[in-house]
């Protein structure tokens, strides 16, 4: 967890620690615990718990055992991978389906993959209801996260003049994704 993030906020035995980076997340403090034994640390973003199914949402401690370090530290940290690292950046598929590594939902259709040049998975869309946009705090810029399992993906980007159809890039971490070249979008 963010050391910066240790504000607590008393809600009867319950404390809650925020920070704008990693949304809002249940303390398993030792103090936490005696006061309220069956609490465990379960992490969730408050811009977007809404949309997040409960059948998805797991402890980190149940994150870790699914996910790499690399994987954790972006889908559940907002963490980034360097640019260029992801063997998925350079590979524009005709068929298939870009899925969550965290949760398997369908993300984007192999079609709507692009070069960008950015060194990241470049999409001009997500799959219908697949993706949510999130206002980051500093309104700079907009994340983008797995509405299924509300793990961080990237940021989408519109107006860049990119020859696509929506004039938006989604900007996704590779190590987001996983390819199935013989799966079809569930739409």
């Amino acid at each position: 967890e963010n050391p910066r993030a240790r504000t607590l906020l008393p809600l009867s035995l319950i404390a809650i620690s925020t920070t704008a980076v990693r949304g809002f997340s249940l303390l398993s403090s030792p103090l936490l615990k005696r006061a309220v034994p069956a609490v465990t640390a379960v992490s969730f973003n408050a811009f977007h718990v809404s949309s997040v199914k409960m059948s998805a949402m797991k402890s980190d401690e149940e994150w870790r055992s699914i996910l790499s370090p690399e994987q954790f530290s972006v889908l559940r940290g907002k963490g980034t991978e360097f640019p260029g690292s992801s063997p998925l950046n350079k590979i524009y598929p005709k068929d298939g389906v870009f899925k969550c590594a965290g949760c398997e939902a369908d993300l984007y259709a192999a079609p709507s993959k692009f070069d960008s040049g950015c060194g990241w998975p470049a999409f001009y869309e997500g799959l219908p209801g697949a993706v949510t946009e999130v206002p980051d705090a500093d309104g700079r810029r907009t994340e983008i996260v797995c509405t299924n399992c509300g793990g961080h993906l990237g940021h989408v980007f519109k107006g860049e003049g990119f020859p696509t159809p929506t004039n938006e890039r989604h900007c996704v971490n590779g190590v987001c994704l996983r390819f199935d070249e013989a799966a079809k979008p569930k739409i």
